[in-house]
C-alpha cells in the first residue's frame, strides 16, 4: 500500500448497535443492558457511551472558559500547578517548623497544617516560610488567632494562600445545642475584613464540605450542600457589610474524593459549573465565577486491616483529583485511622502527589478528561441533579434551616444506610475487609467507636457522625481477638461432602465469607456418609457447622442427612452453602438447617450472630 493510499484510508461508522453487537459476543450472547447499575446518585451507569451523549455540552469550549467546567485556567496546570498540600502534625511552633522544612525540601509547596493551640501560639516560629509558601489551611474556630499572629509578620502582605473558616461545617461536625450561627457569621466576618487590610492575598472564607462526605453524602448531596452553603456565606456576609467582589474572591472550596473514580472527577466538573451559574445570578464578574477547590482523599474510605492497601485507595483518589481540576491537594497516610501519620506514611503519601506531576505528566495536559462521552455526560447529570436538591433546600429557607428542621442530615444518614448495606452484603466489596481478608492481619492501632448511645441533648443543629465505610467489620474483628484472648477461639467447622473437586467452590466461598468476621474455617475429610460427618462433629468439638457441596451431592444427601446429623447432635447448629430452590427450602429448614449462605447473604449479620454466639458459649 502506497504512502497516499495509506493516508486516504478510512475506518467504517459504527454505530451503537455495531459495537453493542460486538460487546455481546464477549459476554457470550447476555445483553449489553445487564451491565448497566445504579450509583448513590440515583444515575444509571450505561455500559456504552457515544457522542449522542453529549447533548448539554459545548463541544467549542476550552479550558479557562466559563462555565469551567475544564478548569480555571487554559493551560490547566501547565505554570498553575496544584499546590502539595499534606497535612503536618506538630505539638509545638518549632516542631511545625522543623517538620515543614523537610516535607518542603522534599516535594511539599504548601504550609498546611492539623490546627490546634498549642501550634498556634506559637505560629510566629513560621514567620520565614511565610511570604515563601501559600498556606492550606482549614482553621475553624482558631482562625482569628492565626489571622492576628500572621498580622505581625514583617512581610504580612506577602503572604498567599487560604486559612479559611466555614461556620456552618464546625457546627455539623460538633452538633450544636444552642443557635450560635449568627455570632459565629459575625467573627467570620471579622476576620475577612482584618485580612484583607493586612493579608490581602490569603483567602479567609471556606465552603468544607468534607463532614458530610464523611458521614456518608453521595456526590449529588455534595455538591448541593456545597453551593448552599456558598449561597449562605455570601448572603450572611452581604448582611453585614461585605462586598460580592470581596467575598467572591476570598472563598475556597473544600471536597473530599472518594473511590468511584469518574464519579468523583465529573463532581468537580460539576462543582464549578454549578458555582459559575450561581455567581453568574449575583451579577458577579466572570473574573470572579472560578470555583478554587482544595480536595483531600476520602477518610470514609480507609481501613484499619489490609491497611497497605490504603495506599491504593488514596492514589485513585489524587489521580481523580488531579483530573477533577484542584488547586491544593492533601493526600491521606496509609495509617490515617490511627490520627497520627509516621514519617514513613508521610512520605508515601506525600510521593504520590509527585508521580502524578513527574510520572504520570498530569502537569503537561490540559483538562484530560475534557472531550469523555462518559465524563461528559455523568458531568452533565450531576449539575442537574445537584441544581435541584439546591432548589429544594432554598424551598425549606436555606441551608441552615434545613439543618436545624433535620433534612439534610436525614438525606444523608439514608444513603449512609445504603452504603453500609451494600458493603455489609459485599455488593461493595471493601478489599482485605469484607473480601480477600487475611486472618493473620496486623491491624492499625485504633480504638473503634463504641455504639453511639441514645442522646437525650436537644440539638439546634444535630451534628453528622463522621465514619469509615468498613467499621462494621472491624468491630468483628475486634469481637473476634477478643474471644480469642478469652481462650476461645471463633472457630466453625466445615463438612465437606464428597471429593474435592465437589465441595471445592463451596468451601473456598464459606471460608472467605467467615474470615471477615475473624471466624476460623475448620475442614473435616472427605464426608462420604453419615458416619463420616458424625465422626468430624465429635471429634471437633464445635458448635456450629456449614454443609459443603455441589447441587448434585444435596439432591443426593437431601434433608434427611441434615435430619440425622440434627436427631444425633441436637445442640449444634446447622448451615447449608448455597440457595436451594424456594420449594425446596422448606424442607431444609424443618429437619434443622439455619439458614442458607450465599453470595446474596448478608455476611455482616450472620458473622455478628456467629460471633455473638460463641460469646455466649465461651461464658457457660
Amino acid at each position: 500500500m502506497s504512502m497516499n493510499e495509506m493516508l486516504n484510508t478510512t475506518f467504517p461508522v459504527l454505530t451503537n448497535q455495531d459495537w453493542e453487537k460486538k460487546a455481546e459476543e464477549s459476554l457470550k450472547g447476555k445483553p449489553v443492558s445487564t451491565l448497566a447499575n445504579d450509583t448513590y446518585e440515583k444515575i444509571k451507569l450505561k455500559p456504552l457511551y457515544s457522542k449522542e451523549d453529549q447533548q448539554l455540552v459545548n463541544l467549542s469550549q476550552y479550558p479557562g472558559q466559563q462555565d469551567f467546567r475544564r478548569g480555571l485556567n487554559a493551560l490547566g496546570y501547565i505554570g498553575n500547578d496544584w499546590r502539595v498540600s499534606q497535612t503536618l502534625s506538630a505539638q509545638s511552633g518549632e516542631e511545625l517548623k522543623q517538620s515543614l522544612l523537610t516535607s518542603l525540601e522534599k516535594g511539599q509547596t504548601a504550609i498546611s497544617f492539623e490546627v490546634k493551640e498549642s501550634v498556634v501560639s506559637e505560629i510566629a516560629a513560621l514567620e520565614e516560610l511565610h511570604a515563601k509558601y501559600p498556606y492550606s489551611l482549614n482553621a475553624k474556630k482558631l482562625q482569628a488567632d492565626i489571622l492576628d499572629q500572621l498580622s505581625q509578620f514583617s512581610a504580612a502582605n506577602e503572604g498567599s494562600g487560604y486559612i479559611g473558616n466555614d461556620p456552618i461545617a464546625v457546627l455539623i461536625e460538633n452538633g450544636s445545642e444552642n443557635d450560635s450561627i449568627e455570632e459565629d457569621y459575625n467573627e467570620l466576618s471579622r476576620c475577612v475584613e482584618k485580612a484583607s487590610q493586612t493579608l490581602p492575598e490569603i483567602k479567609t472564607i471556606l465552603v468544607n464540605t468534607i463532614p458530610y462526605h464523611n458521614g456518608g453524602a453521595n456526590a449529588v448531596q455534595e455538591l448541593a450542600i456545597a453551593i448552599s452553603t456558598g449561597v449562605t456565606h455570601i448572603e450572611e456576609l452581604l448582611e453585614r457589610g461585605l462586598s460580592l467582589e470581596t467575598i467572591l474572591s476570598k472563598l475556597v472550596f473544600q471536597f473530599a474524593v472518594g473511590a468511584n473514580f469518574f464519579m468523583e472527577v465529573a463532581k468537580l466538573r460539576a462543582a464549578r459549573i454549578l458555582w459559575s451559574k450561581i455567581t453568574e445570578a449575583y451579577g458577579a464578574d466572570v473574573t470572579n465565577q472560578g470555583m478554587v477547590i482544595s480536595a483531600v482523599t476520602s477518610s470514609f474510605t480507609k481501613t484499619v486491616y489490609d491497611p497497605y492497601v490504603n495506599m491504593l485507595r488514596a492514589g485513585n483518589e489524587a489521580f481523580a483529583a488531579v483530573l477533577g481540576g484542584v488547586q491544593y491537594l492533601h493526600v491521606s497516610p496509609f495509617n490515617e485511622p490511627e490520627g497520627q501519620a509516621s514519617a514513613f506514611s508521610n512520605r508515601i503519601a506525600r510521593n504520590t502527589q509527585l508521580i502524578l506531576k513527574e510520572e504520570a505528566h498530569l502537569t503537561k495536559t490540559a483538562d484530560p478528561a475534557g472531550g469523555s462521552w462518559y465524563v461528559e455526560k455523568l458531568t452533565d447529570e450531576l449539575t442537574e441533579q445537584s441544581w435541584n436538591l439546591f432548589l429544594d433546600i432554598e424551598e425549606k429557607g436555606g441551608f441552615i434551616q434545613a439543618l436545624k428542621q433535620g433534612y439534610i442530615q436525614e438525606q444523608i444518614e439514608e444513603i449512609r444506610v445504603q452504603r453500609a448495606e451494600a458493603v455489609n452484603t459485599r455488593k461493595q466489596t471493601v478489599v482485605g475487609t469484607n473480601k480477600y481478608a487475611n486472618p493473620a492481619d496486623e491491624p492499625l492501632n485504633v480504638s473503634l467507636k463504641q455504639a453511639e448511645q441514645k442522646n437525650e441533648k436537644t440539638w439546634a443543629i444535630k451534628p453528622i457522625r463522621s465514619t469509615r465505610l468498613s467499621e462494621s467489620y472491624e468491630a468483628l474483628r475486634t469481637q473476634a481477638n477478643a474471644l480469642k484472648e478469652s481462650g476461645k477461639t471463633p472457630s466453625v467447622g466445615l463438612l465437606t461432602l464428597g471429593s474435592l473437586k465437589d465441595h471445592k467452590a463451596r468451601t473456598d466461598f464459606m471460608t472467605g465469607f467467615l474470615t471477615p468476621g475473624g471466624v476460623e474455617s475448620v475442614l473435616s475429610k472427605e464426608i462420604h456418609s453419615f458416619d463420616d460427618a458424625s465422626a468430624f462433629i465429635s471429634e471437633s468439638g464445635l458448635k456450629h457447622f456449614f454443609i459443603c457441596g455441589s447441587n448434585d451431592q444435596y439432591q443426593e444427601a437431601g434433608p434427611k442427612f441434615v435430619g440425622q446429623i440434627k436427631e444425633k447432635y441436637p445442640n449444634i447448629h446447622l448451615y447449608l452453602a448455597g440457595l436451594p430452590a424456594k420449594d425446596e427450602q422448606e424442607d431444609w429448614r424443618n429437619n434443622g438447617v439455619e439458614d442458607f449462605i450465599h453470595v446474596r447473604s448478608n455476611c455482616y449479620e450472620i458473622l455478628s450472630s456467629l460471633l455473638n454466639a460463641m460469646e455466649v458459649g465461651a461464658d457457660e
